[in-house]
């Protein structure tokens, strides 16, 4: 399903989007508290868990201002269960068509993972304009991003940046005409987590917030 503008403006306004996994369901709502308290606002949580599930209905009953990702969508089932746990859009680290085609009918806006030429003329051909740039650092960085894009700048593709961004890059990405939010693996750190110390993730998240907002008024 192609991603609703507003949502996209939603993500651009926050401009970070926070990607972590949970080990531990009991941390999953504290955590997203923490985010939104330092400003941001999205989150991506990873599917790669088993507390994942139980972790995301968590969140979306009881922190209903963060706009919840779900990442590492690998099937077409997953789809189906992150929807109805509440999830607000998915993605994945790659482009696989069953799971476009099932994103499309289960009506979840979703953001495939390319890094080729290939892969984006792929996702565009089922429908995606708004697309996760993943592995970004590993594939090239913002003059890879640049040089693929640009023969298909005018169809108004968007990308979300992940893999190896940190606070020193992301203003450079954020700054992309075409890039209208990053993900910050980063931002969470898991020691913070399992320690429970959620004003030190607040502290960060604020951190974060603050370099973009100072750097993209330069």
């Amino acid at each position: 399903m192609i991603f609703p503008d507003k949502m996209i403006q939603r993500l651009e306004k926050t401009g970070i989007v926070a990607g972590f996994s949970i080990e531990k369901t009991e941390h999953a709502v504290p955590l997203a508290n923490a985010l939104l308290e330092g400003g941001i606002e999205a989150i991506e949580l990873t599917f790669r868990t088993p507390s994942a599930l139980d972790a995301l209905k968590a969140i979306a009953d009881q922190v209903p201002q963060m706009l919840i990702g779900v990442g590492t969508i690998l099937t077409p089932e997953q789809v189906q269960q992150v929807k109805e746990a509440g999830a607000h859009f998915a993605v994945s680290p790659g482009m696989n068509p069953r799971v476009i085609r099932a994103a499309t009918e289960a009506g979840v806006p979703f953001a495939p993972g390319i890094s080729t030429p290939s892969d984006l003329e792929a996702a565009i051909e089922l429908g995606c304009r708004f697309v996760k740039f993943f592995p970004a650092e590993a594939a090239g960085g913002i003059p890879y991003l640049r040089s693929m894009g640009a023969p298909y700048k005018h169809l108004g593709i968007q990308y979300f940046p992940l893999g190896g961004l940190n606070s020193a890059n992301m203003v450079d990405y954020l700054k992309e005409p075409n890039v209208p939010t990053i993900g910050g693996s980063w931002i969470v750190k898991q020691d913070l987590v399992n320690a429970g110390d959620w004003k030190g993730i607040t502290a960060r998240a604020a951190e974060v917030i603050e370099t973009v907002q100072k750097g993209l008024k330069n």
